[in-house]
């Protein structure tokens, strides 16, 4: 039987350690002969992303989230082609995403029924071109900072806003910031972890400042940066960066809650507790600071893609990725992304289609 390789789950790191790249292996598969309803595809990019931590430990801390089991293939997002299909649903040569993608060189996916649900055919002309917008700009990280920002951030425009976004350089806070311009902000302001990520915000994004939290006071370039106070706040990562953050925040203002990267390693619950002066202020000041949670808007998927695809073309939404090359990179991909190493969305190249 031909080879096809996969990345398993090798390990779990504990819920409170860093995640290394042991914890995973690069390995042989079967390449399995297709039956009935079934389809086997060859897959072209994969997704990294942060909330994919949560899944490594037995306990996710959600609801919605099922825990990687051991020495199993890992799955996320991901693109592919469908190079043969016993189902009428497909046929060979279509491109396909899904949130729930294994990390294999080939897979196949019972496609009958309900299972059909889990994979979306691309028809774009556009990302046929660049297969990879599915994962990022025209995927769940566009999608995610378009309704959190629309359901969860109350902007107004002409209101002369100030919105701050820490893991302002990410996949996710990079086209939020955008965003928020479009929508009528006009203060906006990233907080990343280098000056390269400081630079790509305001010089290629156009942020109107970006606040290094490794080498800046960022309680001080708040206070400089936001001298109205902050009005919205799209929080990718919580800690100590968010309080500084919450502390600055005006009255009935907002805080959009996306992610919490910083405290993934921990085994606090999601979101976690705030301390307690923190959660002072939040009561004092009406500030709301609710559980966002973009599948639950999946109706509007289509129209904010739609959306998201002409600001793009419009060139008004820029868009990068960090790419690493090959299935076997994966592991050093997601350990990288957990430490900050990506600048926009990172991305496992995997091969053509």
């Amino acid at each position: 039987m031909a080879k096809n390789h996969c990345v398993v789950l090798e390990k779990r790191p504990g819920a409170d350690n860093v995640t290394t790249a042991e914890c995973f292996q690069f390995k042989e598969c079967p390449l399995v002969e297709i039956g009935p309803g079934q389809i086997l595809v060859k897959t072209l990019c994969l997704s990294v992303d942060p909330y994919m931590r949560s899944r490594l430990n037995q306990e996710t801390g959600t609801d919605y989230m099922t825990p990687w089991r051991l020495d199993c293939s890992i799955d996320g997002g991901g693109v592919g082609v469908v190079v043969e299909s016993r189902s009428r649903h497909f046929c060979k040569g279509e491109i396909l995403e899904s949130i729930h993608w294994p990390w294999q060189e080939y897979a196949m996916f019972e496609v009958e029924g309900f299972n059909s649900l889990i994979l979306n055919k691309v028809e774009s002309d556009l990302v046929k071109k660049h297969v990879s917008l599915m994962l990022g700009v025209l995927g769940l990280p566009g999608l995610s900072a378009y309704l959190g920002i629309l359901e969860k951030g109350h902007i107004e425009e002409g209101a002369k806003q100030t919105f701050v976004v820490s893991g302002a350089a990410g996949a996710c806070g990079s086209l939020a910031g955008q965003i928020a311009r479009i929508k009528g902000c006009t203060n906006i302001v990233g907080i990343c972890g280098s000056a390269d990520k400081c630079k790509f915000l305001t010089e290629e994004l156009e942020f109107d400042h970006a606040i290094n939290y490794k080498e800046d006071d960022v309680d001080a370039r708040l206070a400089e940066c936001c001298p109205e106070g902050v009005d919205a706040y799209f929080d990718n990562v919580g800690g100590n960066i968010s309080n500084s953050v919450i502390s600055k925040m005006n009255e009935d203002s907002h805080i959009i809650l996306c992610g919490q990267i910083s405290m993934y390693n921990t085994s606090l619950p999601y979101p976690p507790p705030l301390d307690e002066d923190i959660g002072r202020i939040v009561e004092t000041k009406n500030i709301t600071r609710e559980r966002f949670l973009v599948v639950n808007y999946y109706e509007r998927f289509p129209e904010v893609l739609a959306q998201l695809k002409e600001w793009y073309e419009e060139g008004r939404l820029k868009y990068r990725e960090t790419v690493s090359e090959g299935l076997a990179s994966a592991p050093e991909a997601f350990v990288s992304m957990m430490a900050g190493g990506n600048i926009g969305k990172q991305v496992v190249h995997v091969t053509d289609p």
